[in-house]
């Protein structure tokens, strides 16, 4: 799927649905918050979540004190679901409406946290660019947060094949600027009592 097809169907998914009804939904994440005190250095350090659209990833950070914080998606109607539950708070954070694949931030980061997006690229290609933009974003001794279905994961979700991978494969995706640092499965209970297994790997740059 190319960039302006993704764009499409993110805009009609989210268009059709509200927050409460997306799969991945979680008041609050906190799994992704423990991965990213973990990694993080200070209140201070870059922090952007990747494919984030409406998530409540946001308002844990700024609850946490974290100044430096950006939230990328493709879908303009799920960065605009996000500030217009920030309110005023949205000012604090840097909205960034982008296809993974084509940004390039001009002064990196320190924490890429991506729990949405990456099961998203099925095509090794894809993935390669995923990781080019990646390893071109985080800064040296930075971190990456990535998540994808379990080898035993679902298949598809939200109307698109997922990629499945196990934590050899996601070390591999990465090898060439990152080493693994952490991998762990993680059972996601959605909305509608489903469970998701995920696999999440935390790696550094080199």
């Amino acid at each position: 799927m190319d960039q302006p097809a993704r764009k499409a169907h993110w805009e009609q998914f989210y268009a059709n649905h509200t927050e409460p009804e997306l799969s991945w939904f979680e008041s609050v994440p906190s799994l992704s918050l423990e991965l990213i005190r973990k990694s993080a250095r200070g209140t201070g350090d870059s922090i952007v979540d990747v494919g984030g659209g409406s998530s409540r990833l946001v308002d844990c950070l700024l609850a946490d004190g974290y100044t430096s914080i950006s939230v990328l998606d493709v879908s303009m109607r799920a960065l605009a679901m996000a500030r217009e539950r920030l309110g005023a708070a949205a000012g604090m954070v840097r909205w960034i409406e982008s296809d993974v694949l084509e940004w390039n931030p001009p002064d990196g980061v320190d924490i890429w946290h991506d729990r949405a997006a990456y099961h998203f690229f099925t095509e090794e290609k894809d993935r390669a660019a995923y990781a080019r933009a990646a390893s071109g974003a985080v800064r040296r001794g930075g971190a990456l947060i990535v998540t994808t279905f379990a080898i035993d994961g679902p298949k598809s979700c939200s109307g698109l094949p997922a990629y499945r991978a196990n934590t050899e494969m996601i070390a591999a995706d990465f090898a060439q600027a990152f080493d693994l640092a952490e991998s762990l499965i993680h059972d996601h209970h959605t909305p509608r009592g489903a469970v998701q297994r995920f696999q999440i790997a935390r790696l550094t740059r080199k």
